[in-house]
């Protein structure tokens, strides 16, 4: 596609919010722990949550949001919002009303990442039904687990000629047609985060991404990999069920 024909198609902003409730919000509600005080003032952990889902439900029309659980897959981490919207200004207006929610305060994000979409240079003629490339616009399939992880390429992967590269993603392609399952959405973040990509894989089989990892290891492309950690491994449910899940 064109350059100029590019820019004229709609391209979205993807962010991954992680969240880590802070183990006092899960104390009786009488103690404050901001001082040595009793707070009678504090709202009750379901009010707290009932007001974080309200502040998302009412930016649904602005921005599309999945929400996940990681209580049991990670140490560093209990919630997710994987957020996505054309406009970056209705992303950065939800996040700073959910700052202003009472649960606010008892929530630290250990980990961010910001990227937006645009078609893969790699997949110009390529179609597999469910997979990234052939659109500029990125489709959350809603499948049951979702995993997440930042990707850097070394600096000798954009230096080689794109005909070698077309060549190593072209194997990548094959592999992962033998996956059928797992549906991958790439996000790129060059000038706007730390990592060059977000890619995320949804499924309803941890096994087939499982298989599907470990086969690419042994891709032609895989010493040009630089960092594809930390790996997040995330269970799709309502907001409601991944608040409860916090305690």
């Amino acid at each position: 596609m064109p350059h100029h024909e590019e820019q004229q198609t709609r391209r979205d902003f993807v962010k991954y919010t992680f969240f880590k409730v802070d183990p006092k919000w899960r104390a009786p509600a009488r103690y404050d722990f901001v001082g040595p005080e009793i707070s009678e003032n504090r709202p009750s952990p379901a009010k707290m949550k009932a007001e974080f889902a309200a502040v998302l439900d009412e930016f649904s029309g602005r921005v599309d949001v999945s929400s996940y659980s990681l209580v049991g897959t990670r140490g560093d981490a209990d919630l997710m919002l994987w957020m996505v919207s054309p406009a970056l200004e209705a992303i950065n207006e939800l996040a700073a009303q959910l700052n202003r929610t009472a649960l606010a305060p008892f929530l630290s994000t250990p980990y961010s990442y910001l990227a937006m979409t645009r078609r893969s240079p790699y997949v110009v003629n390529h179609r597999h039904e469910g997979q990234e490339g052939t659109s500029s616009t990125m489709r959350m399939v809603g499948r049951k687990y979702l995993f997440v992880y930042p990707f850097v390429k070394t600096h000798d992967w954009y230096q080689l000629p794109k005909e070698e590269r077309q060549e190593l993603m072209n194997e990548h392609f094959v592999i992962g047609h033998k996956y059928p399952d797992v549906k991958i959405s790439t996000a790129y973040s060059f000038g706007l985060d730390d990592q060059e990509f977000v890619l995320g894989f949804e499924t309803d089989d941890p096994s087939n991404f499982l298989d599907l990892v470990m086969e690419l290891r042994e891709s032609k492309a895989r010493p040009y990999t630089l960092l594809d950690t930390p790996i997040f491994s995330c269970i799709s449910k309502p907001i409601a069920a991944c608040l409860d899940d916090l305690g």
